[in-house]
């Protein structure tokens, strides 16, 4: 059961017009399966939007243990995780959440709003290998993730001025 935090950070996401298209545009740039904007906190993994081809089983409010993410490491470090071959990868063959996941192939990019604040992950993933060794890649997925995260305040900048409308237009009145 999400908490009403992440229910209002999935729909949050959901309102971004732009979202599907992304979802949709990362899948064609990797030659991945599966596409999602996760909101990671300190103790939820949350899908908040998905783009799966591959039946993966996630919707949106679907959740995922925590701990068995990297999402959850990189909430950690704030760094983009990327590997196109897993098994044969030096640190991630032996790493829990592609042997938990079956997962061939990866890319994560931190989505980091303008105060700093760690809202979440763009990433993709699928369980054959992928070649992501082109850096536009990686460059082309972290400008998404800022388009997401400018999205997000502004949002939320938009609320402030509208609860601050709505608290001037009562002063008005007395």
């Amino acid at each position: 059961m999400t908490s009403p935090d992440i229910a209002s950070d999935v729909n949050a996401i959901r309102s971004i017009d732009a979202v599907p298209v992304i979802l949709s545009m990362v899948k064609h740039l990797t030659g991945m399966r599966f596409a999602a904007v996760a909101r990671v906190t300190e103790t939820k993994w949350v899908a908040c939007a998905v783009d799966d081809s591959i039946e993966f089983g996630l919707q949106p409010g679907g959740e995922l243990v925590l701990e068995s993410t990297i999402g959850h490491e990189i909430r950690q470090h704030k760094t983009p995780v990327i590997f196109g071959h897993a098994s044969a990868h030096p640190i991630f063959s032996k790493h829990h959440t592609p042997k938990t996941y079956g997962l061939e192939s990866y890319i994560s990019i931190p989505i980091v709003k303008a105060n700093g604040d760690f809202f979440g992950t763009l990433c993709a993933i699928d369980s054959v290998p992928a070649n992501l060794d082109e850096p536009a890649i990686a460059k082309t997925l972290m400008l998404f993730a800022q388009l997401i995260a400018l999205s997000l305040d502004a949002q939320n900048n938009l609320e402030v001025t509208k609860a601050a409308l709505v608290d001037a237009n009562e002063s008005g009145r007395l």
